[in-house]
């Protein structure tokens, strides 16, 4: 991490800082349906309970807000898992114990080694099975027919349509466009507009499963591979959405995406990503077992600094098997063992496409927030702006609303500017009020 004094200096032992992830005003969630607000938020700690690094074997230290003193009178958890991971929902965590206080009996799952099987984390919004929900897309299909029939095409009307539905919603909307007008909805926005907003328009269009299965094939289709793409939809994801995503791919493209991905990567980073597609991840709801940390700690640093040479498949198998809230307390452990950041460790054993990986299976563990906001701002430096990389950045983030907000500030904390200022000096046009508007800003 790179904020002053993060983590605080502790003797070795006491569990790792909370997930990153306090950056804006708690507030209800807006209902399926309800357009994002557009005001300010600013920082605060999340106020859920989370479950204890260990539980039952560690007090509770003092939180670690990010970015804001602790309100008053505030009431604070220990530190534990990220919050809602992705786009979907963790079951919740048992509470933590009162710091001294002898252990509780656990009722459910008691603590046991990483293979025990626990609840699996659900299907995130647009990846499970369809659901029904307290909305009606008629209006906005015969909007969007309106707006590209006939001479010229009224492309702000496009925007406000698409820019602010849901994984559900998009989805009926999708259904109710060709119902209503015998009409495709995507090809009709790829014969109405053009450039970096159509492909905007169409990611929007398509969900986030059916573009993801998408943005897959066409970074492995023909010459070359993209691999920031495949790191940002295959990396850090659930088993469940992993799983939907493989089913998705073979259903549209007859291919298997195991087979595919085989094909464009090779040796050692070809084993790590079908690890990955393995979808065998410890579920978000398994506790975080101190022995294993410790285990985990040193045999990374025994594949790594601890040799002459690195065991690459070792450290890709912890990253890629873990979850969230593991792979926190792995980070925080090394560096209090060993005295050195772990993401520096990667950065200077690895190098090229599994480099990469590695870092963002690390750091969407210690901060998903901060590590969106460092992809978003990779997209926009230097010479040129990578537009699909934007893009798809942009529109992914904000399919969970709360994680927008979080990202939106996390991005201003770290680079101390506003992520819609630095979009409005990379873009123009209606492709740059599209991107606008993604982020929650009015047009």
């Amino acid at each position: 991490m790179s904020y002053p004094g993060y983590p605080p200096p502790s003797p070795y032992g006491q569990p790792p800082p909370p997930q990153g992830g306090g950056y804006y005003q708690h507030h209800q969630q807006p209902p399926y349906g309800a357009p994002p607000p557009h005001a300010q938020y600013n920082a605060y700690q999340h106020g859920q309970p989370l479950q204890g690094y260990g539980q039952g074997q560690y007090g509770a230290p003092p939180p670690q807000p990010y970015g804001a003193p602790p309100p008053p009178n505030a009431s604070y958890y220990p530190p534990g898992p990220p919050p809602p991971h992705g786009y979907g929902q963790p079951p919740g965590p048992p509470p933590q114990q009162p710091y001294g206080a002898a252990p509780a009996t656990p009722t459910a799952y008691p603590p046991q080694p990483y293979a025990v099987q626990y609840p699996p984390t659900p299907p995130s919004p647009g990846y499970g099975p369809a659901m029904t929900i307290p909305w009606n897309p008629d209006q906005d299909a015969d909007r969007l027919r309106k707006a590209m029939k006939g001479w010229g095409t009224d492309e702000k009307e496009l925007i406000r349509v698409l820019a602010d539905k849901d994984p559900l919603q998009i989805n009926l909307l999708r259904d109710a466009f060709q119902r209503r007008h015998r009409r495709n909805l995507i090809d009709d926005i790829k014969s109405e507009t053009s450039s970096w907003f159509e492909e905007g328009l169409v990611m929007l269009a398509r969900g986030p499963l059916l573009n993801d299965v998408h943005m897959l094939f066409n970074a492995m289709d023909g010459a070359g591979t993209n691999e920031d793409i495949l790191n940002d939809i295959l990396l850090r994801r659930s088993n469940a959405d992993l799983k939907a995503i493989k089913a998705e791919f073979s259903r549209i493209f007859r291919r298997s995406l195991e087979e595919m991905v085989r094909g464009e990567l090779s040796m050692k980073t070809e084993r790590h990503f079908m690890l990955v597609l393995g979808a065998t991840r410890t579920e978000d709801s398994a506790p975080v077992m101190k022995a294993d940390i410790d285990r985990d700690v040193d045999d990374i640093y025994n594949a790594t600094e601890g040799k002459i040479g690195t065991d690459e498949m070792r450290v890709c198998s912890i990253l890629s098997l873990r979850n969230d809230n593991q792979i926190r307390a792995i980070s925080y452990e090394y560096k209090q063992k060993y005295a050195r950041d772990l993401d520096t460790v990667i950065q200077k054993e690895f190098s090229g496409h599994m480099k990469n990986a590695l870092l963002i299976q690390l750091r969407h563990g210690t901060d998903k927030y901060m590590l969106q906001a460092r992809l978003l701002e990779d997209a926009m430096a230097g010479m040129g702006t990578k537009d699909r990389l934007l893009i798809s950045r942009l529109v992914r983030a904000h399919w969970d609303r709360d994680n927008m907000r979080n990202v939106k500030n996390a991005y201003e904390q770290r680079y101390k500017k506003k992520l819609a200022k630095r979009v409005l000096g990379e873009t123009s046009g209606d492709y740059q009020r599209l991107l606008l508007a993604i982020c929650g800003e009015p047009i």
